[in-house]
């Protein structure tokens, strides 16, 4: 709703419509109607553009006729300019076709309810860490074992880009996104990172993927996806991992990061995805060689040494793509890849409602359409495998699509 490193102030209205109206005409009124109102300097167009002001969050409902809701907007303007832009909102009198009234309901102070959590958090903390009077001693280990790992990190090649301790001498690397990526990595023992630091990628991490198996590992948004985009472009990338959606590699724990590790899959898988609209017909995929896995982690699967998970069976993301492959049918898999329901492919849409539990994939070895893709978009799938994507005109940004083999 609003960043809480820059802003200072949320402002909070009610709005009441006589009339069936949805979010966009909201946002549109917001700004039609207050444009030019107070002035070059207090522009609500300009001041979102310079960050000033965050996005409109628009929470509204419609019943028997009439539309209600809340509107949100973060400012860092000073007090008299937030109370203005706060008042210039109440004269907003229509919304698309319909008359409308908004309410300012109050003015909240960010600051004043960051020092209330931290004085709850201090009272915890008081009570919690200085009961028995001593201070942990592991824990002034960890931090002391912690500091070193960060000071291990190294700026190489002639565009100093920041890199793990083992990058030079490892088989393999791993691409993050930026240094405090290589950090968090560094952190949990993982020292082959190396930052790509922004979307124009070194020519140091385009000949270290020449030369090493190198696996993208990049923050689940849009930020991650245009990178890797350009990597798949310029340069030797052999697989993908896949940060959760929305998360980035410095926040990850431990856990999630050798869970991505482990389950990245070969580059073929994803290529499509990104280039369907550019090269046309897709070229059939070559499968990809096997390779030591980065970081000393235990390398995923190979097809041969896994055997044929049964429902409820915990698996590999890679393991599931290589099994349906060639054999008609599909998987709806869980957070973790467990298999959820196994039918033939040409049940799909008619098994979807009737999967039990919360589905975060779809591995099929057959086409998947519009219609389909919708469906599994509402249910809220993060990820859909299958053999093509037919007739697919709005892919949508919140599921990665991959092509099986």
């Amino acid at each position: 709703m609003y960043s809480p490193d820059t802003t200072k102030y949320l402002i909070h209205l009610t709005l009441q419509a006589e009339g069936v109206v949805e979010k966009p005409d909201v946002v549109g009124a917001i700004f039609g109607q207050t444009e030019g109102l107070l002035g070059e300097d207090l522009d609500l167009r300009d001041l979102q553009r310079t960050g000033r002001v965050g996005r409109i969050d628009v929470q509204i409902t419609s019943k028997k006729g009439e539309t209600k809701g809340e509107i949100y907007i973060s400012s860092s303007l000073d007090r008299a300019e937030t109370a203005i832009l706060a008042a210039s909102l109440e004269t907003i009198d229509r919304v698309g076709p319909c008359v409308a009234r908004v309410t300012v309901e109050s003015i909240e102070d960010i600051r004043v309810t960051k020092r209330r959590r931290i004085v709850l958090r201090a009272k915890e903390l008081l009570l919690d860490h200085f009961d028995e009077g001593a201070i942990d001693s592991y824990i002034l280990l960890d931090e002391v074992r912690e500091a070193i790992r960060v000071e291990k990190i190294e700026s190489i090649g002639e565009d100093k880009v920041p890199a793990g301790p083992n990058v030079a001498d490892s088989d393999a690397i791993i691409i993050v996104e930026g240094r405090a990526d290589v950090i968090n990595l560094l952190k949990y023992g993982i020292k082959n990172a190396v930052a790509v630091e922004g979307t124009n990628v070194p020519e140091t991490i385009v000949e270290l993927s020449d030369k090493k198996t190198a696996t993208a590992f990049l923050d689940g948004d849009r930020g991650g996806e245009l990178i890797l985009r350009e990597l798949l472009q310029i340069a030797d990338i052999d697989y993908v991992a896949f940060s959760p959606r929305g998360k980035s590699v410095e926040d990850m724990s431990r856990k999630e990061i050798i869970k991505a590790l482990r389950n990245k899959i070969p580059v073929e898988y994803v290529r499509e995805q990104y280039f369907a609209e550019e090269e046309g017909e897709p070229r059939a995929p070559q499968k990809a060689p096997e390779a030591p896995s980065p970081g000393g982690l235990p390398a995923p699967e190979r097809a041969g040494d896994v055997q044929e998970p049964e429902s409820g069976e915990t698996s590999s993301l890679r393991s599931h793509l290589e099994r349906v492959s060639g054999r008609t049918i599909a998987r709806f898999l869980s957070a973790d890849f467990t298999v959820l329901a196994e039918v033939r492919s040409d049940e799909t849409e008619r098994t979807l409602e009737g999967v039990a539990g919360q589905i975060a994939g779809l591995v099929t070895d057959s086409s998947v359409d519009q219609k389909l893709l919708d469906r599994l978009v509402a249910r809220g799938v993060e990820f859909v495998a299958a053999r093509d994507f037919s007739g697919v005109i709005k892919r949508p940004l919140t599921v990665r699509l991959m092509k099986l083999p």
